[in-house]
């Protein structure tokens, strides 16, 4: 088991503002991480440049030792924090889009998942409520057998009864070769799939260890040793 996503000295600037002030994370082949933080911490921005999509002021990303590239885009499964299907779209256009884009997207895979989410694949994108689209979003993503999984608020809109299913799909479908990286403010719900946890705030790493660690010395869950460090 080795490093699969590395930072070093990650910083990005918008103008005068650090959005990412020197971070420095090291993600291992077959964990789970939570990245951890409140709003405007730098989550999403870290993620769009582990993506491939923003780049860096300074410092450096690796995954799988590789720098962010088109090479590293056959390896990254992205999902963002927002739908991006056109609404005249059927769920199965969806379905097609992915298995003409991606050559290790398993289409069996995504429609059994779809499936025992009861979506109907014969369904636009329109008709569908905001959680049910992101379950379809997050259906596609995990069908792929990527290397790296970015899931960026993939329960943010999906209601509570749905959660475990969702996190229980994450964790039954990812490449075990692999690493997920989950970033999310709703840590109750995603705690106990976290093998490490990354703390960021203000666009700096706060902590970054293992879940059961930060637990065993601070004698809390993650979700309160989370509260107390971040408390307005």
């Amino acid at each position: 088991m080795g490093a699969l996503l590395q930072t070093q000295g990650l910083t990005k600037q918008f103008g005068p503002t650090a959005a990412l002030d020197n971070v420095t994370i090291t993600c291992q082949t077959g964990h789970i991480v939570g990245l951890l933080g409140p709003n405007g911490s730098g989550k999403t921005t870290l993620i769009k440049i582990v993506n491939g999509l923003l780049s860096p002021t300074s410092g450096t990303v690796l995954i799988d030792g590789m720098a962010p590239s088109p090479a590293t885009k056959a390896r990254v499964s992205y999902l963002p924090d927002h739908t991006y299907f056109d609404n005249w779209m059927k769920v199965r256009d969806c379905v097609g889009l992915f298995d003409d884009f991606y050559a290790d997207f398993d289409k069996a895979k995504a429609n059994d998942m779809l499936k025992a989410l009861g979506i109907d694949t014969a369904k636009t994108f329109r008709t569908l409520s905001k959680g049910t689209q992101e379950k379809v979003q997050l259906a596609l993503v995990m069908s792929r057998r990527a290397q790296l999984y970015l899931l960026d608020e993939p329960i943010g809109g999906v209601d509570p009864a749905a959660r475990d299913f969702i996190l229980d799909t994450i964790i039954k479908n990812y490449n075990e070769d692999g690493a997920v990286v989950i970033s999310t403010h709703l840590i109750a719900d995603i705690e106990k799939v976290l093998d490490d946890v990354i703390f960021l705030n203000a666009g700096r790493v706060m902590h970054s260890g293992s879940a059961d660690d930060l637990r065993e010395k601070t004698g809390k869950s993650v979700d309160e040793v989370f509260r107390e460090a971040f408390k307005c």
